[in-house]
């Protein structure tokens, strides 16, 4: 492929005066505001569709076999992931080449077309297999987004922390990250409160999908009100061009980042999907607990690694980064299969499962915005942190839900649990021999 074809030609939005050194800090918080509503709304495109897939699947598929329209649904959610190492290529260049702002901005423009989209699918009796072909088209519109939503804003937030507080303000995406989830968990529980099985069905799922569209315009709107990040403004290097071969030299450069940045991501964005995303359905599907009352336990569960996610954040800045990332992973290790033991057919089980998970992983979360960004610099690093973290996260996060139904549909789930587990240790022995990051200049 010549490299004419692979650049990326894009236009920049206005100029906004950049953040100066003495900025106030009321304009830092508004900043980190604006992102992390952006980033709330991201989550909630990207999350209603695993909410309320037991309830669309049959929609998009051959109703005649519901678990095969159940494994087919989240099967386009795995695939969803694979434009995720895309998209963190795609706006991580752009971030790096006009700015953190412009790509941001960008990202949740298409999160919201990719929720219209949806809202307005046709279903499988009306066009039959074009149905589906919508929906993928859709899936693949929000994982393209999604890749280039997480390294910019982990880059843009580290970039804008005051000193000292680089972990408390590089972990706030997770409290958007929070906030999307448990907005589009609360929504299903309203929703299947208020509305029959077969409402659900016929038109209940759709209205989700609306509401993430309309509030990405709002998304929209405050984030093009935000200033670029200073240390942007102010590098030294020019940004790089926006090529393959140079996005692979660059890569092979900060390989030891990436190395860490990819394995620091595997374990954590697997359990992640698996308990604090796909644990409702999963209770559901798998042990029957009724869908409202498993949706209600998942918001209170969501809600345990909310309210977690800046008091670790903050404890970073204290005790590093790096001992509070193997904390997690012996952690987890050794109650992966106790949570199992936990979790059945009773929506107070799996709140108890779902809150003792939403700790750990809390734990494993908080730091890593800060961690991603100190080990990259300034003029490649939305575009290292968005390829590698977005690549992982297609691998491990994308396949966690499909494979954790399959294999509990021909009663081999522990094989699921054992390895997780090992993701775990993996990550443990890495951690281990990475060097402590917090302090680390950012300029």
């Amino acid at each position: 492929m010549s490299e004419e074809l692979t650049t990326i030609s894009v236009g920049p939005l206005p100029r906004v005066p950049p953040l100066a050194q003495g900025v106030s800090r009321r304009r830092r918080a508004k900043d980190l505001v604006a992102v992390n509503i952006g980033n709330a709304i991201e989550w909630f495109d990207w999350n209603v569709y695993a909410i309320f897939a037991p309830f669309f699947a049959v929609q998009f598929f051959n109703r005649s076999d519901p678990l095969s329209a159940m494994l087919s649904t989240l099967a386009i959610f795995g695939v969803g992931f694979l434009m995720r190492p895309i998209g963190g290529w795609v706006f991580g260049l752009i971030a790096d080449k006009r700015g953190r702002r412009f790509s941001l901005t960008l990202a949740i423009l298409l999160a919201a077309a990719g929720s219209l989209i949806i809202a307005l699918a046709p279903t499988f009796t009306q066009v039959g297999v074009l149905a589906s072909a919508v929906l993928l088209m859709a899936r693949l519109i929000q994982g393209l987004s999604h890749g280039g939503e997480t390294g910019s804003a982990f880059t843009y937030l580290a970039e804008i922390s005051p000193d000292g507080k680089r972990g408390l303000w590089a972990s706030t995406p997770w409290v958007g990250v929070a906030i999307g989830t448990m907005t589009a968990t609360g929504l299903g529980f309203a929703f299947t409160t208020l509305l029959t099985a077969d409402q659900m069905s016929d038109f209940g799922w759709r209205i989700p999908f609306f509401v993430g569209a309309a509030l990405g315009v709002y998304g929209l709107v405050i984030r093009f009100r935000m200033a670029e990040s200073d240390v942007y403004e102010q590098q030294d290097e020019s940004p790089h061009s926006l090529t393959l071969k140079d996005t692979w030299r660059i890569l092979v450069e900060h390989r030891t980042a990436v190395k860490y940045i990819a394995i620091l991501s595997t374990s954590g964005v697997a359990i992640f999907y698996t308990w604090f995303i796909f644990a409702p359905s999963y209770a559901t599907t798998v042990h029957g607990v009724p869908p409202g009352q498993a949706l209600l336990a998942g918001l209170l569960g969501q809600a345990v690694f909310l309210a977690l996610i800046p008091v670790m954040g903050a404890l970073s800045d204290r005790i590093g980064r790096r001992k509070m990332v193997f904390a997690y992973t012996l952690g987890f290790a050794a109650l992966a299969f106790p949570l199992e033991l936990i979790l059945g057919s009773s929506a107070v089980r799996l709140f108890l499962a779902m809150a003792v998970a939403s700790t750990i992983l809390a734990v494993c979360c908080a730091p890593l915005g800060a961690i991603f960004t100190e080990l990259v610099p300034t003029r490649v690093r939305a575009t290292v942190v968005g390829i590698t973290y977005g690549g992982f996260c297609a691998v491990f996060g994308g396949s966690a839900p499909y494979l954790n139904a399959w294999l509990s549909s021909v009663g081999l789930h522990y094989l699921f649990v054992t390895a997780l587990v090992g993701l775990s240790l993996l990550t443990a022995v890495i951690c281990r021999r990475m060097p402590e990051t917090k302090g680390t200049p950012i300029r």
